[in-house]
């Protein structure tokens, strides 16, 4: 599903631990390509719809192993460059326009599977600290992960006990 503009309807899954670190996942395919959580919204489906299952398909966890804490009040957008932009597909994606959610994960770490799907996004996955995936993310990501991470950071802070906030 594409809109009028362009760009494809998608979820953007940031998920925490208690320490205010964040589920960093490494890309199938040998590019040491890392990323969040994300994926498609289906025809009809609501994102929060597409979070939950996007959130099974990708890391192996359910609604009962996360508390949303937050959202991004509307779509960020990124435009893919032209290399990637596939030539011929009707109507054309030029990019994607991401609905952004934070979740507290509930479950212990070992909860995490990767290997939940039979087609796997990701093969390692790691806790980085709040800030780090803005450099390290594909160049043509990192402003959509900066509006993301600067508005997801309120609910985050206000969702840490006093002595955590500091970190």
């Amino acid at each position: 599903m594409i809109d009028a503009q362009g760009f494809r309807p998608n979820v953007g899954i940031v998920i925490t631990n208690d320490d205010g670190r964040l589920l960093w996942a490494r890309r199938v395919g040998g590019r040491n390509a890392w990323q969040f959580p994300q994926g498609g919204v289906n025809d009809g489906e609501k994102p929060e719809e597409a979070l939950y299952r996007e959130l099974e398909e990708e890391v192996g966890l359910g609604p009962e192993h996360v508390e949303v804490l937050g959202c991004t009040r509307g779509w960020l957008r990124y435009r893919l460059p032209k290399q990637y932009q596939r030539k011929g597909q009707q109507p054309m994606c030029i990019g994607q326009k991401q609905k952004w959610y934070l979740l507290r994960m509930l479950a212990p770490d070992d909860t995490v599977s990767l290997s939940h799907n039979p087609k796997p996004e990701f093969d390692h996955w790691q806790w980085v600290s709040y800030w780090y995936p803005l450099n390290q993310v594909v160049y043509f990501k990192r402003e959509v992960y900066r509006r993301a991470l600067k508005e997801l950071a309120v609910p985050l802070l206000a969702s840490m006990p006093a002595g955590k906030q500091d970190r």
